[in-house]
């Protein structure tokens, strides 16, 4: 096969993994239509076809089943080549991309970032705000901020300090309903839970309140619009201590009540050791998380 280009499997893995053309172009960041020529492409060079259409967008055939695994090899291999080739820049500019939680890519992040521009003008910064994992070996991030430990090989994690949570509600809110004394009170107050998590459920069964989903009305799993419910007097909600715990809207109660901490990683692909840039930021990160954190 002559003139074998890379780009035709990559919108190949793109469509496998996304199952259309047009969530494959998203996926990539290309148009529909520059997906389906490159598949085109593709399957007149290896004299096959690769997908077909149905019902659900397209699917693999056989010989398409058969090549996903190569593919996804090269890919692994394309990726490490990457890996290797930033690992041994010296240069202290270029793009680092970070990966954080919505709710520390919203409230801690941005200082942080603001003082690794002022130290390190000629490094480009990308934040990704996602509660996805994301795959630091494919480079879909250089950094990523964690609230567990990571188990993934080839990895080098730093634990940066610990997400301590408590019970707030706005001060709005307080005024008007009363402040609960005891978390028995709290069955007398208006409760912000999650959606699909029965964390706090969980929690409170464990200190012997009992209740359901139900006890919650209002519900919300993104924890960026959690905490405005919070602050707009929705009711009473769990959040960290060093984003609520700081703001002059809402109100601590209960501080005796133990909610779970969470630790805080930092992580980087073993490969990007040695790279200086990814390096720099990676230090700064771990000094501005342990300063907002600590333990």
């Amino acid at each position: 096969m002559q003139n074998f280009d890379w780009t035709l499997i990559q919108s190949f893995l793109a469509v496998a993994e996304n199952g259309s053309f047009s969530a494959a172009g998203r996926a990539l960041n290309i148009s529909q239509p520059t997906i389906g020529r490159q598949i085109q492409q593709l399957e007149h060079q290896l004299g096959t076809p690769l997908f077909q259409r149905d019902n659900r967008g397209h699917s693999l055939t056989v010989t398409g089943k058969s090549l996903i695994d190569h593919a996804q090899s090269m890919k692994a291999s394309a990726a490490h080549m990457s890996l290797l080739a930033a690992a041994h820049s010296e240069t202290l500019s270029g793009v680092v991309r970070i990966t954080a939680s919505v709710v520390v890519s919203q409230y801690l992040m941005p200082p942080i970032l603001s003082h690794i521009r002022q130290q390190e003008p000629e490094i480009e910064l990308e934040l990704n705000p996602s509660d996805d994992t994301e795959n630091l070996l494919f480079r879909e991030a250089d950094i990523a901020v964690r609230m567990y430990r990571p188990t993934q090989l080839d990895v080098i994690t730093r634990k940066v300090g610990t997400q301590k949570f408590g019970l707030f509600g706005a001060k709005s809110y307080f005024e008007r309903s009363g402040r609960p004394q005891n978390l028995k009170d709290i069955l007398h107050h208006d409760m912000i839970g999650f959606d699909r998590s029965e964390a706090i459920i969980q929690g409170m069964q464990d200190y012997g309140v009992e209740v359901n989903r139900s006890f919650f009305k209002l519900r919300c799993d993104n924890q960026t619009v959690y905490y405005e419910a919070i602050r707009a007097g929705c009711g009473i909600g769990v959040f960290p201590l060093n984003i609520a715990g700081v703001d002059p809207l809402v109100e601590q109660v209960l501080p005796e009540v133990i909610v779970p901490d969470l630790p805080i990683w930092l992580t980087a692909p073993e490969a990007l050791r040695t790279s200086s840039c990814i390096r720099r930021v990676y230090d700064f990160l771990a000094e501005g998380l342990t300063a907002v954190a600590g333990d």
